[in-house]
């Protein structure tokens, strides 16, 4: 079973939470939240949220009490969003106005309740 937790018009950009969703990618609810405070990264509280929220929504889609150690992280994602979200402008020369741009990015977390299978190993079958 599977459940989805999403974070719209977060502030930063996607590039920096997609480095921190590649850390945990693939790992077990628990180990990802013990290990994103030490990261040093701002975005860090907003992805151990996302995270936690998509493990209690799959606990609340099964109806029962789950343990976090065995629910994984099966996809994780940050997209880019709008760039004219922030109606901002800064000074610029010859009395024009620059406006800001400012990342804003979209964040997608999906766990899942079993582990994915192993992969092949390469070279195909023998």
């Amino acid at each position: 079973m599977e459940a989805c937790s999403k974070a719209k018009f977060q502030r930063y950009g996607s590039r920096k939470v997609g480095l921190l969703l590649d850390l945990v990618r693939g790992k077990s609810v628990k180990a990802a939240e013990g290990m994103i405070p030490f990261t040093g990264l701002r975005c860090s509280e907003l992805v151990q949220k996302t995270i936690h929220s998509a493990a209690s929504n799959l606990q609340v889609k099964s109806g029962k009490k789950l343990d976090f150690s065995k629910v994984y992280i099966k996809e994780a994602y940050a997209n880019i969003g709008p760039m004219k979200h922030l109606k901002r402008v800064q000074p610029g020369p010859q009395g024009r106005a620059m406006p800001y741009k400012k990342s804003v990015c979209h964040l997608t977390v999906i766990v899942s309740d079993e582990k994915k299978g192993a992969r092949p190993a390469k070279g195909g079958l023998k």
